[in-house]
């Protein structure tokens, strides 16, 4: 059996990604949004607000999850693209999860959110030259990432969190 923590496995880094791997992982970021508004199509209220998983997020909350995280990727790329190693802030996502905006707004204002967010960031993305994949920020409890690494985070993220959604869907019956 599949832990339902991680529906497609565990992120794994490969190594430094060719360009056309860098093409690819950067597809899958810009694919995320509609990856999630078509695992989420026509959920009603009652299976939006349940868990993935026992002691798991909601639905809900894997929607709004997404945004909240992807907006902290986008702004670390915009800092190690702009400062040298720049040490980043990471955030309690637990925390952020409990929120009464991630617990109650409707999805579709993140699901805009992350529409948004991923057209301008895959814009970004596609605009790096090789010498700025290079680029690196410092993260207090992970130490130095480079751009290639988190891009592979982030193409993972986005498919692991739809997972969620489609594994409970499928398992639901729904």
């Amino acid at each position: 059996m599949t832990d339902p923590r991680y529906p497609i496995g565990k992120f794994h880094f490969e190594g430094l990604p060719s360009q056309d791997q860098r093409a690819k992982l950067i597809a899958e970021i810009e694919q995320a949004p509609a990856a999630l508004r078509t695992a989420v199509k026509d959920l009603s209220a009652p299976q939006l607000d349940t868990p993935y998983r026992e002691g798991g997020w909601t639905v809900r909350q894997v929607v709004h999850h997404l945004p909240d995280s992807h907006m902290n990727a986008y702004v670390r790329y915009k800092l190690a693209l702009t400062e040298d190693e720049p040490t980043i802030k990471p955030y309690a996502e637990d925390r952020w999860a409990q929120l009464a905006d991630s617990k109650s707004t409707p999805i579709e204002v993140s699901l805009a959110l992350l529409d948004s967010l991923h057209t301008r960031w895959v814009r970004l993305l596609r605009s790096l030259e090789p010498t700025d994949w290079k680029k690196n920020f410092r993260h207090p409890e992970l130490g130095l990432v480079s751009l290639e690494k988190n891009l592979g985070i982030y193409a993972w993220h986005g498919k692991h969190h739809v997972a969620h959604v489609t594994e409970l869907k499928k398992g639901m019956g729904w």
